[in-house]
């Protein structure tokens, strides 16, 4: 179930550029044209060197000044512009989907007063992003790049956009140009992202690592990209590895809450439930994201306390409830929640494919293969697990998902292969399914 809500990783990259922007943009305001705002925009390292130890304050600080502008100057569009973005990064922060709508109502503004203002064409597209519209994104994000072709911003968005809808060669290809523009953690971090969906998990770790390298010490993107280096490290079973890069990142930020949740899955690993569901409570408690409560609710089931397990699966409904109410399409997050706790079978098929018809990516067909292996439909279910696993992908979720369904097809040989693959890769993969995987090669090697 760990992951369910993997999206995460472009949306915390694509937003937190666009709020670097802002700052840079807002910290630089009297001595930059308005041309110049836009070349500002790969600047930002060397601001965050200073304010990163205050990211929070500063995105306040921001939102309330860029208020009292527009207060005194209701006209200003650079205004509107920068607003919009640091709402986007206040929803970063919180985890909060009400600031969507505030960063929409910003940008069209500006929008309106300044149709080719680059930030605010990226920020839409960034804003698509968080919501899960993809289509959306990958336009706006052609859009900026039409206006600044030598700006890699717009070709982060377009990347992340092409990836969610299955078009890998083009996304290769995007990040190819992005990373020829500019080297850096963005194009580094991504480019990471597209080996590990092609299965070079070295690969993927050595751009992580690039990633890490290039960006500025205790800054919070660099807690970030540090945090996502140890969940390679974690997927390829390295626990070790991954606790040094989790705790990494929480020596400089002590309640960070990617790596507070990285933690707790390494305990888990460990088998020291208890210690997992402190950390995990920890990380809601500053930031209730559905992936964190999921995985705390199936901590506390494999604890066996079932009626705390319960409580945050309900709260799963109420965030889902407040995510749809601000635009963001949850079909396929809540498509293999669904699945994973046997919830609502039928519909939750039916929203699996639309999910899938709207996200045809690896991850959209893996969702809808489980689905359908849930209500027993294996052959269809088949068919769409070997779409997902198409790219290589040393992902042992997908292959335990795969192997359950060749199981359930009578071919034991290969549900052995998939199944094996999945531990050999991770044994650790799953809190809900690593033991099950487990028990059911040993049966298979009788």
């Amino acid at each position: 179930m760990m992951q369910t809500f993997s999206q995460n990783r472009w949306f915390n990259r694509v937003v937190l550029l666009a709020f670097m922007t802002a700052l840079i943009i807002f910290a630089s305001w009297r001595l930059a044209s308005t041309q110049d705002i836009s070349s500002r925009l790969q600047d930002v390292y060397a601001y965050l060197a200073d304010s990163s130890s205050r990211m929070n304050a500063s995105t306040d600080t921001l939102i309330k000044n860029l208020q009292e502008r527009l207060h005194a100057n209701p006209e200003d569009w650079q205004s509107y512009s920068l607003l919009g973005l640091a709402y986007l990064q206040k929803a970063r922060e919180t985890g909060d989907p009400t600031y969507y709508r505030k960063t929409e109502e910003s940008l069209e503004l500006a929008l309106t007063m300044q149709p080719r203002d680059y930030a605010s064409i990226s920020a839409k597209g960034a804003l698509a992003l968080a919501r899960h519209d993809f289509h959306s994104a990958l336009d706006w994000g052609m859009k900026a790049r039409e206006v600044n072709p030598d700006r890699t911003y717009a070709y982060g968005v377009i990347a992340d956009a092409q990836i969610e809808l299955g078009r890998y060669e083009e996304a290769v290809q995007t990040l190819q140009t992005m990373v020829d523009l500019r080297p850096d953690m963005s194009s580094y971090s991504r480019i990471s992202y597209m080996r590990e969906l092609h299965g070079d998990t070295d690969g993927a770790l050595e751009m992580m690592q690039l990633a890490v390298d290039s960006g500025t010490p205790n800054s919070e993107n660099t807690a970030w990209v540090r945090t996502q280096l140890a969940n390679l490290y974690f997927n390829s079973g390295d626990l070790e590895q991954a606790e040094l890069e989790y705790r990494l990142a929480l020596q400089n930020r002590p309640e960070y809450v990617y790596a507070l949740v990285g933690l707790g899955r390494v305990r888990a690993a460990q088998g020291n439930v208890e210690e997992a569901i402190n950390y995990l409570n920890r990380a809601v408690a500053i930031m209730p994201l559905p992936e964190f409560v999921i995985t705390l609710g199936d901590l506390y089931k494999a604890a066996g306390q079932h009626a705390a397990a319960s409580q945050q699966y309900e709260l799963v409904a109420v965030i889902e409830t407040l995510h749809r109410a601000n635009g963001v399409d949850m079909d396929m997050e809540i498509a293999l929640f669904n699945a994973d706790h046997d919830k609502n079978l039928t519909e939750t098929v039916a929203l699996a494919r639309k999910a899938y018809e709207n996200r045809p990516s690896i991850h959209g067909a893996d969702t809808l293969a489980w689905a359908l292996y849930k209500i027993g439909n294996y052959e269809q279910a088949q068919t769409y697990a070997e779409e997902a696993l198409r790219l290589g992908t040393k992902d042992s979720l997908k292959l335990f998902h795969a192997g359950m369904i060749a199981l359930k097809l009578g071919n034991e040989i290969q549900a052995r292969e998939y199944l094996e693959e999945a531990l050999a890769i991770n044994p650790y993969f799953s809190i809900l399914y690593a033991e099950e995987a487990r028990k059911t090669v040993e049966i298979l090697q009788k």
